[in-house]
C-alpha cells in the first residue's frame, strides 16, 4: 500500500495538483482484497497524503492465471489543480 500512495503522490505532484480526488485500481485475483478491504487499507494509509479522502474504483478480477493476479494495479487517479 506505502508504494502505491508513493506512485500517487508522484503522478499527483508531476502535474502539480494539489490533491488525488479519484483513484482507479485493478484487484487481482489472488491479491486477498476484496473492494472493501482495500478500501479500508487505503484510507488508513492516505492520512496525511495527497490522496487522503480520494475517492477509489476498485474493480475485483477474477481470472487467477492474469500476469497482475496477486497485485494490485493502479489504473488512473483524478486530481485537483490549483485554482489559477
Amino acid at each position: 500500500m506505502a508504494d502505491l500512495i508513493r506512485e500517487l503522490e508522484a503522478r499527483a505532484r508531476a502535474e502539480g495538483a494539489v490533491r488525488v480526488t479519484r483513484v482507479r485500481v485493478r484487484l487481482g485475483a489472488l491479491s486477498h482484497f476484496t473492494g472493501a478491504h482495500f478500501r479500508e487499507h487505503f484510507e488508513d494509509a492516505a492520512r496525511g497524503t495527497l490522496a487522503e479522502g480520494a475517492a477509489v474504483d476498485a474493480e475485483l478480477r477474477t481470472d487467477p492465471t492474469e500476469p497482475a493476479a496477486q497485485g494490485v494495479v493502479l489504473e488512473s487517479i483524478d486530481v485537483e489543480l490549483p485554482d489559477g
